[in-house]
C-alpha cells in the first residue's frame, strides 16, 4: 500500500473512534462510513495523492463527503473536522474505549459525570468508588473494569504499548523518514525490533551526514502529541496512541554499531561487552574498537569475573561492565561499525538474528554454532486461513484473493471461510459446495497455485464442530477455531481443544488461545496436554501473523518446537492487503525459536499435501 494511503487510512480510522465518541454508538452512519472508507483506503493499490476528490468518490466505500477530506489532507496536510474532534475528546478517551465494558457512551459519561477523560482518571474513580456509583454502573460493573485493566495489562502505572500499536508506527516513520534527502539508511530498534508484545518506547535509527533534516522531518509527523526534546542527533515525541518514539541520528559508518547497541536486549548487550573487553576490545554505539594495550589488560581480567544481570523490561540498551577507557572511540583503531554481521564476526559469533537477543542461551548456542535455523518469509510457500466475501467479514472475492496471493509468490493456498456455526459470518453447506466448484474451476483456468478448498470451524463449547463428519472429510483443510465461550474454566476449554485436535478432518488449530491484544485475553488452556496431543496427532498448531492476536504466541511456540508439535503461519486474511501479514507471524515464530522444519506451510507442495493425508488418516 502507497504510504500516503497508511496514512490515510490511519487518520480515517481515527475519525472514526472520535465520531464513535461524539455520537455515543459504534453504529452511528458516520462511524460506520469513516471505517468503510477505511477499509476501502487501505484495499486501493494507486496512491490517494494522485485522485481528485471526484476519483475517490467512485471508490467503493468513500462517498463525496470523505473523498473532500481526503483531498483536504493531501493538499493541506490536516483535516478540519479531525481537529476538531481532537480538541473536544482528549486523547485519554480513545484510550478508554478500548476497555472491554466501556462504550462511546459509557466514555462519555465518565467525562460528563466524574471528569474522567483517561486511564489513570478511571483507575483512581475505581479505587475511590465513584465508578460503583455512578446510574448504570455499579459495584459488579466496577469489578469487571478492575479484570479486565488486569488481564489485558492497560494499567496506567505499566505504561507498555502493545506490539500493535508500535509496529504500525514503527514502519510508517521508518519509510517517512528514508525519503529525506542525504539519508543512507532507517531502521527501527528495540523492543519492537525484538518482536515483544509490549514494549516501553520506540527507537528509531537513521544514518545521515546531515542530521537537521531529519529532526525536522521528525517533528513534523502528523500523529505526535507532544514533543518532549530535540537536539542534534536525537529527539522524543509522544503520539496520539501514547507511545513515546525516540530519534537517534548516527553517522552512516556507524550505522551498524547503533543499530546493534539500540536494539538490546539489556542483557544480551552487556554480554557483548564483556566479549569485547575480553578481547581487548570496547563496543559501544558507535563501533568496535581496539584498546590500548595496557587498558585492554586491565580491563579484560574485570570483565573475566563480571555476570550479566537480568533483563530489565523498562530498559533495552545495556550499560558499561566496566569503566571504558577515558578516550574518544574516534580515536581508536575501529575493528567494525557499519553492519551487525562483521560485528559479530569480529567477536567470533554468527550474527544473532534480533528476536533471540535476550540472554537466554542464544550467545553459547552461536559459539557452538547450533542456533536454530529460523523461518523467514521467503521461505513461507502458502498461507492456510483465508477468507473471502462469503465469510459475512471477509472483503474480496475469490478471483482477487487468489490473484494477490500469486503475486506474493504462493505455490499454494487455502480458502477457509467461515463455517455454519458462526452465525452472522458463516455460509451453508450448499454455498461452501458451490464455492468448492468455483474453486476448482479457477484453479484449472490459472494454473499456476494449488487451491485447497477448506473452512474455519467453530469448536464448540462441548468441542463439537460445523456439519457432519462426511461433509468435512469432503475439505481439502480445515482450520478449527475458538470463537465464543472464552470464559470457561481451564478443564472445559482444554477439553474442547483437545477433541477438535484429535478429529480427523481437522489439519490445524486456529488462534489457538482465541486472544485479542489489547481487548480480550486468551482462554486458559492445560497446554502441556494440548501441545502433547498435537504432537501426537500431527494436527498443526497456528502461529496467526494478525498482529492484534499473534496467536499462539511465543512461548507456547516455543514448547511446541521442543516438543515436536508442527505449525503453520497464516495469515487469517480477510481482505487481499492483509495477506502481506505473514511478516508477523514469521517474526512471532522466530522470537518462539521455532526452527523452520517445523513450519509446515516452508515444505514443497508434494510433501505438504502427503503430510495432510497422514494427519487425515
Amino acid at each position: 500500500m502507497p504510504r500516503r494511503n497508511d496514512e490515510v487510512a490511519r487518520l480515517l480510522g481515527e475519525l472514526a473512534k472520535l465520531t464513535e465518541i461524539d455520537e455515543g454508538s459504534p453504529q452511528a452512519f458516520r462511524v460506520r462510513a469513516y471505517d468503510n472508507a477505511r477499509r476501502a483506503v487501505e484495499q486501493l493499490t494507486t496512491d490517494v495523492s494522485g485522485l481528485s476528490a471526484g476519483e475517490l468518490a467512485g471508490v467503493k466505500g468513500i462517498g463525496k463527503s470523505i473523498a473532500g477530506r481526503i483531498r483536504e489532507y493531501v493538499d493541506t496536510g490536516t483535516i478540519g473536522k479531525l481537529e476538531e474532534l481532537r480538541d473536544k475528546h482528549p486523547v485519554g478517551k480513545l484510550e478508554l474505549l478500548r476497555i472491554p465494558g466501556l462504550g462511546a457512551k459509557s466514555v462519555e459519561l465518565l467525562a460528563s459525570e466524574l471528569g474522567v477523560t483517561d486511564l489513570a482518571g478511571l483507575e483512581a474513580a475505581l479505587e475511590d468508588g465513584r465508578i460503583a456509583e455512578l446510574p448504570g454502573m455499579g459495584r459488579k460493573t466496577a469489578d469487571n473494569l478492575r479484570r479486565s485493566i488486569g488481564q489485558l495489562e492497560l494499567s496506567s502505572k505499566q505504561t507498555r504499548i502493545d506490539l500493535y500499536v508500535a509496529v504500525p508506527t514503527a514502519e510508517r516513520i521508518v519509510t517517512e523518514l528514508r525519503g529525506v534527502d542525504g539519508v543512507v539508511d532507517a531502521a527501527y530498534a528495540g523492543s519492537v525490533r525484538r518482536f515483544k508484545e509490549k514494549i516501553g518506547d520506540l527507537d528509531v535509527l537513521v544514518a545521515t551526514d546531515d542530521p537537521a533534516p531529519v529532526t525536522a522531518a521528525f517533528l513534523d509527523l502528523d500523529d505526535i502529541e507532544t514533543v518532549l526534546g530535540s537536539g542534534e542527533t536525537k529527539s522524543s515525541v509522544l503520539t496520539r496512541e501514547g507511545l513515546q518514539v525516540d530519534l537517534r541520528v548516527v553517522p552512516p559508518e556507524s550505522f551498524g554499531a547503533a543499530l546493534l547497541y539500540f536494539t538490546g536486549s539489556k542483557a544480551h548487550n552487556i554480554r557483548l561487552r564483556q566479549r569485547a573487553l575480553r578481547r581487548g576490545l570496547t563496543l559501544n554505539e558507535y563501533s568496535l574498537a581496539r584498546l590500548p594495550q595496557e587498558t585492554a589488560e586491565a580491563v579484560a581480567d574485570e570483565a573475566k569475573d563480571q555476570v550479566a544481570e537480568p533483563a530489565d523490561d523498562t530498559e533495552d540498551q545495556a550499560v558499561e561492565p566496566s569503566a571504558p577507557p577515558d578516550v574518544s572511540w574516534r580515536d581508536l583503531e575501529v575493528v567494525a561499525q557499519r553492519s551487525e554481521e562483521e560485528i559479530y564476526a569480529a567477536l567470533d559469533l554468527p550474527w544473532i538474528p534480533s528476536e533471540l537477543r535476550e540472554d537466554d542461551g542464544e550467545i553459547e548456542q552461536g559459539e557452538r554454532d547450533e542456533l536454530p535455523r529460523l523461518v523467514t518469509r521467503q521461505d513461507l510457500r502458502g498461507d492456510l486461513h483465508d477468507h473471502t466475501d462469503r465469510s459475512g467479514d471477509g472483503r474480496d472475492p475469490l478471483e482477487d484473493l487468489v490473484a494477490g496471493a500469486v503475486e506474493r509468490g504462493h505455490e499454494y493456498l487455502a480458502i477457509t471461510d467461515h463455517a455454519e456455526d458462526l452465525t452472522i459470518n458463516g455460509i451453508s453447506r450448499d454455498e461452501m459446495l458451490d464455492q468448492r466448484e468455483q474453486l476448482r474451476e479457477l484453479e484449472q483456468q490459472r494454473g499456476d497455485i494449488r487451491l485447497l478448498h477448506g473452512a474455519e470451524l467453530n469448536i464448540g463449547v462441548d468441542g463439537s464442530l460445523d456439519y457432519d463428519d462426511e461433509f468435512l472429510a469432503g475439505f481439502d483443510w480445515l482450520v478449527a477455531s475458538v470463537h465464543s465461550h472464552f470464559g470457561r474454566g481451564v478443564e472445559e476449554q482444554t477439553r474442547r481443544i483437545l477433541a477438535a485436535i484429535r478429529h480427523p478432518s481437522v489439519t490445524a488449530i486456529g488462534h489457538l488461545q482465541g486472544r485479542m491484544l489489547g481487548k480480550r485475553p486468551g482462554i486458559e488452556l492445560d497446554l502441556d496436554a494440548v501441545l502433547d496431543a498435537a504432537a501426537e496427532t500431527g494436527t498443526a498448531i497456528e502461529i496467526n501473523a494478525n498482529l492484534r492476536r499473534l496467536d499462539a504466541n511465543a512461548q507456547v511456540i516455543r514448547e511446541g518446537g521442543a516438543r515436536g508439535v508442527n505449525f503453520v503461519i497464516s495469515t487469517d486474511a480477510h481482505a487481499v492487503h492483509e495477506l502481506d501479514n505473514l511478516r508477523h507471524g514469521v517474526a512471532n515464530a522466530r522470537r518462539g525459536r521455532l526452527d523452520r522444519d517445523r513450519v509446515a506451510n516452508t515444505w514443497p507442495l508434494p510433501t505438504f499435501e502427503s503430510w495432510i493425508e497422514d494427519v487425515r488418516s
